[in-house]
């Protein structure tokens, strides 16, 4: 057993700490009843700090910080693309699309999709996200986080999901978004200290004791090869990160799907009291995650010195946290905890969001009260963590590389999700059977592409498809009635411009993306 008690004692008392302030910062005044506005966008009065910090700890979870550092362990740093290129996705969605959906006051993804398409579409991307977010992202959440658990204490595979999802429950049920988001600066906080830690464990074991920077040395001199952003065809994991690919082909649609409309991402934005506070937000993140992969794929790289022989790549990260002493180690598994939980929570709040908001109101309880409304999203939130915990062993139990896994499975939907948004926005012509060609398409496309080309990585796959969807959306729109006037978006009253902090912030990240690149091409 790889914790000891003053570890555990340090993650229980994070534990409650965590479920206390989550009931303090979520409780109403007396006599006021919590609305959905209340419950499903935090009131929209979320500050910056809250909405950039709940961005990131949405986002690092148990697929990216044991995921992303198995792929670092079998891959190297080319696989920090997906992190460094979401930091220039991130200033083009505070840019472009914010400006957009906050405009229209929306709550989901879906309610936009029908204010510029109609039900059909709606209805269609509403049931789509919810089995992506049950069937994968929550499945992949609680196996991975539960691999760590396993790895440190030797807890079951099935009591440690029970575990993470009873914990997610307890202090997200109740609050909502507003509980989740405003202890997510905690989390995130426990995240980047704790990251710093096992990364500079593992640096200062590799150089014996003569610090960080000479072991990162270590690692450059000897392992040349996983320090190569751009890979060559001849590299064993090219069909992963297929070279040039990740700069200028489908990896744009994988970040601009996941960062701009993703319910459980953006709905952070959506709670902002305004789009400046929003767009700070937005910035706030972009540069978290300039910082993310020095502390969740290095660890992953040193783990092929430290320990070569892992019977799966996803064991390098838990592998690397028994380096800490005890203590220290409790402290970094209450990172890996709070990061963890954090996506639970924040999965589970936007799935009975567009359960609730986008499915039962409007087709079943138009009358429904704000009370019965909150109640049916919380049912929901439970049920879907249920679902997940039935369905994560079946579907995971025997992959290598989950994150990769992850990324091919979306890449089947990512085309023409990122179709149909960018026709929606920038598109007046665009009609509601466009649109739903646009969806439907991209998946038997996606299908079909990658039954003919089988061996073609699926990063070309995403970007060929997105295409062709596009042509699909213009297509069927062309030979179809104009939509009316009120569906489509009015760009000309929209204010796209940014403040001064938002700007200089860009700058900054493009010229370190520039760096970075350069430096490890």
């Amino acid at each position: 057993m790889a914790l000891e008690t003053i570890d555990l004692a340090v993650l229980a008392v994070y534990a409650l700490a965590l479920i206390g302030i989550a009931l303090i910062v979520s409780r109403e005044p007396k006599g006021h009843e919590k609305t959905t506005e209340d419950y499903f966008l935090a009131g929209k009065s979320l500050p910056w700090w809250a909405i950039g910090a709940s961005l990131i700890a949405a986002n690092i979870s148990a697929e990216q910080i044991i995921g992303m550092s198995g792929s670092g362990y079998a891959a190297g740093l080319a696989i920090a693309s997906y992190e460094w290129m979401a930091a220039l996705t991130l200033l083009i969605v505070g840019k472009f699309f914010l400006p957009i959906f906050l405009k229209k006051g929306i709550y989901t993804m879906p309610q936009f999709l029908d204010q510029r398409y109609g039900p059909s579409v709606k209805y269609t991307m509403s049931v789509f996200w919810l089995v992506l977010y049950t069937v994968v992202n929550l499945t992949t959440i609680m196996w991975l986080g539960a691999t760590a658990i396993n790895s440190l204490t030797g807890l079951d595979m099935t009591s440690g999901m029970i575990a993470l999802g009873a914990f997610a429950a307890a202090y997200s049920l109740y609050g909502g978004l507003k509980a989740v988001a405003l202890t997510d600066i905690i989390q995130v906080v426990l995240l980047v200290f704790g990251g710093i830690l096992i990364t500079s464990i593992a640096l200062n074991q590799l150089s014996d004791g003569s610090g960080v920077m000479a072991g990162f040395g270590v690692l450059m001199n000897e392992l040349p090869g996983r320090f190569d952003m751009i890979l060559d065809r001849d590299n064993p994991e090219w069909q992963n990160l297929p070279g040039i690919a990740v700069l200028i082909g489908g990896m744009w649609m994988m970040n601009l799907s996941y960062w701009g409309f993703n319910q459980y991402i953006i709905q952070r934005a959506l709670g902002a009291k305004d789009l400046a506070e929003a767009q700070k937000g937005i910035l706030f993140a972009a540069g978290l995650k300039m910082v993310m992969p020095f502390i969740i794929v290095i660890p992953g790289i040193a783990a092929v010195m430290l320990a070569p022989d892992l019977a799966r790549p996803d064991q390098a990260y838990p592998e690397m946290m028994k380096l800490a002493p005890a203590g220290i180690r409790g402290l970094i598994f209450a990172a890996l905890v709070a990061a963890i939980v954090s996506s639970l929570g924040s999965m589970m709040n936007s799935i009975s969001t567009i359960f609730t908001m986008d499915l039962i109101r409007p087709l079943a309880m138009p009358n429904a009260s704000q009370k019965t409304l909150v109640t049916i999203g919380r049912t929901v939130s439970f049920t879907a963590l249920v679902i997940a915990l039935f369905l994560a062993k079946p579907l995971l139990g025997n992959s290598p590389q989950v994150f990769q896994n992850i990324q091919n499975w979306t890449g089947f939907f990512t085309p023409g999700i990122c179709a149909i948004f960018f026709l929606g926005m920038f598109w007046k012509r665009t009609t509601e059977l466009g649109g739903l060609a646009v969806v439907v398409g991209s998946v038997v496309l996606s299908l079909m592409w990658g039954n003919i080309f089988p061996d073609m990585p699926f990063m070309w796959r995403v970007f060929v498809v997105f295409w062709l969807a596009i042509a699909m959306g213009v297509g069927v729109s062309l030979i179809t009635p104009k939509p009316a006037p009120e569906k489509v978006v009015d760009l000309g009253g929209i204010q796209f411009s940014t403040g001064p902090v938002f700007n200089i912030g860009s700058v900054v990240i493009v010229a370190l993306l520039i760096a970075i690149y350069g430096i490890w091409w």
